[in-house]
């Protein structure tokens, strides 16, 4: 079972309202603390020594998305890191952490990358940047980006980064195939499959980027055999209740979007008030969170219509033992989110390379846990992922079995599990489009 990065709702919510900022991070440290890696010309812990091994964590923290909305796999990685330098760290060693909020810009993006390399770091881990600007200069350096969020294309293009979910494009400097990448109808052909759904709404911005999403799920649905419904609202002055009526009238079973979460929940309130009833009103990775009952206070029909899809273990899945070990780690959190569950999965994906490098005669360097991630082919953490791989295909996919993890909103229970991840799987074609 294969994963390929599919573009998400998130990606085009956070194109419409990206603004340049500016960010710094990070300090230096004294020279002894460092030795000199040949292969890179950047300074770098001395491996055996007892020192701490650096890993840097880059997110838009402050991107103008809005307060936490690219935080969730950073603090995932922190409790990770936190919980294992309790236990002793890697052979030994404490994992000390950088962090870096690049303000949601790409010349913030490229302030932290710089300065996170010549602080030393290892790896980075859990990236989660509204504005990648500073990947080709984490390539060059080789320093592994561990467990990535693909927001942009960056993932797909250059070496040395490592999506948490996986690639097999050949990254070799264009993004994807000759500039394309490829995803997959799987779930639409969940929803066909499992809910006999056959009516699909997708609702979009007047925005270049959002609505060319739309297109993009649009081509999906229609290769799966679906009725489309497209609606369009104004960017700046959203007319909600027109398109519930619309929707009501219209008779969708599905609604899907390429809107932000506060337009979500506008939705969803226009919905409940025209009375307009789906059987799945479908959100995103990002947008699956314990924050739902109070985002959608004022629609509750909708908000237990919400259903969300991606390619990790639903964190409230607490009968899985590494669920569980995360929700613990992660108690004192005031939500939780399944971008969090990412995170930490991120964490324990530099751990487990790292800790194999521990037992190597170079010990933990950047080149040994490049090596290591690189040449994963089935990685799950510990059963929180689908399997992750990064083994290059020279062709674009046409096809692919591809699985999912579904999940359902149910007041008083949260999100609901809708049957086992490895099991949510399909045949699907790929469809290509241009980043």
């Amino acid at each position: 079972m294969r994963r390929r990065r599919r573009f998400r709702a998130a990606e085009a919510a956070a194109a419409v309202l990206l603004l340049a900022l500016g960010t710094a991070c990070g300090s230096r440290l004294p020279e002894s603390d460092f030795q000199r890696d040949d292969r890179t010309h950047t300074r770098v812990p001395a491996p055996g020594d007892g020192s701490p091994i650096r890993v840097g964590i880059v997110a838009s923290a402050t991107s103008p998305v809005g307060g936490n909305a690219f935080t969730g796999p950073r603090d995932g990685a922190r409790a990770w890191f936190e919980r294992l330098n309790e236990r002793g760290g890697i052979d030994g060693r404490r994992v000390e952490v950088r962090e870096c909020d690049d303000g949601g810009s790409g010349v913030g993006n490229n302030e932290c990358v710089r300065r996170l390399i010549d602080d030393g770091v290892v790896a980075l881990v859990a990236t989660t940047a509204l504005d990648y600007a500073g990947a080709p200069l984490v390539s060059r350096a080789r320093v592994p980006d561990v467990g990535g969020q693909p927001i942009g294309a960056a993932y797909a293009t250059y070496p040395h980064l490592y999506s948490v979910y996986g690639t097999s494009a050949p990254r070799n400097g264009k993004p994807g195939w000759d500039g394309k990448l490829y995803g997959g109808t799987e779930v639409y052909r969940y929803f066909k499959r499992e809910h006999g759904a056959r009516t699909a709404a997708v609702v979009s911005y007047n925005q270049a980027a959002s609505a060319a999403y739309a297109r993009l799920v649009e081509r999906g649905l229609r290769a799966e055999g679906y009725r489309v419904v497209t609606e369009q609202v104004d960017f700046a002055l959203p007319n909600f209740r027109a398109v519930a009526a619309d929707l009501k009238e219209q008779g969708a079973d599905l609604v899907f979007d390429a809107i932000d979460g506060h337009g979500n929940a506008r939705l969803c309130q226009a919905m409940d008030d025209v009375g307009a009833e789906v059987t799945a009103k479908v959100t995103n990775v990002q947008n699956w969170t314990s924050a739902v009952e109070d985002a959608y206070r004022d629609a509750p029909r909708c908000r237990n219509a919400l259903w969300a899809t991606g390619s990790s273990r639903n964190f409230e899945d607490t009968g899985h033992p590494a669920v569980r070990e995360f929700r613990d780690a992660t108690e004192g959190l005031e939500t939780h989110a399944q971008w969090q569950l990412e995170g930490w999965a991120a964490a324990k994906w530099f751990t487990d390379a790292a800790g194999a490098c521990a037992k190597e005669p170079e010990g933990i360097t950047r080149a040994c846990v490049d090596a290591r991630v690189g040449r994963a082919d089935g990685y799950t953490a510990g059963g929180l992922l689908l399997p992750v791989g990064f083994r290059v295909s020279p062709e674009p996919p046409t096809h692919s079995r591809t699985c999912l993890s579904v999940a359902r909103w149910q007041d008083g229970q949260g999100w609901v599990s809708q049957g086992e991840m490895t099991e949510n799987c399909f045949d699907v074609p790929q469809l290509a489009y241009e980043p």
